[in-house]
């Protein structure tokens, strides 16, 4: 087991009385760089998170997110559990305009329909720091 990471060539010593003769080509002797602006292709668990945060303003926080394969005879999706928690008074507004709006909401994820979505649980707490938890449970379906 290799407890660190070295960036040195390990065939350097096999090659290095050849000479400047041979002709060798490296190809992963440099790493190279991340292009600019590249960006990492986003899933459709990153897009429910997304969604659902655009509908609380940004006013919220992602504790958890489960998602479950599942099919039909006909369909066949996913199932997204996500657990909210929004903290402060104004954060508490966005989770209750979420609870609002969510089961209505026309939800645009592309290749994917929502088929369900729905409030399972809420926990509001009072006190000097307010605080909303919501679950909300997503039922997707692939549009092919």
């Amino acid at each position: 087991m290799m407890l660190t990471e070295s960036h040195r060539d390990p065939f350097a010593h096999a090659f290095a009385n050849l000479g400047a003769d041979l002709d060798l080509e490296m190809k992963s002797a440099a790493r190279q760089p991340l292009r600019a602006g590249f960006r990492p292709r986003r899933t459709t668990a990153d897009r429910v998170r997304t969604a659902l945060m655009q509908l609380t303003g940004g006013s919220g926080t992602v504790l958890a997110h489960e998602e479950k394969a599942w099919a039909s005879i006909t369909f066949s999706g996913t199932r997204h559990e996500v657990v909210l928690e929004f903290s402060g008074t104004e954060a508490v507004a966005g989770g209750e305009e979420l609870i609002e709006r969510l089961p209505d909401h026309e939800f645009t994820l592309p290749g994917q329909l929502v088929a369900d979505a729905t409030v399972t649980a809420v926990d509001h707490r009072f006190g000097a720091m307010e605080r909303l938890e919501v679950t909300a449970v997503l039922l997707l379906l692939e549009d092919v």
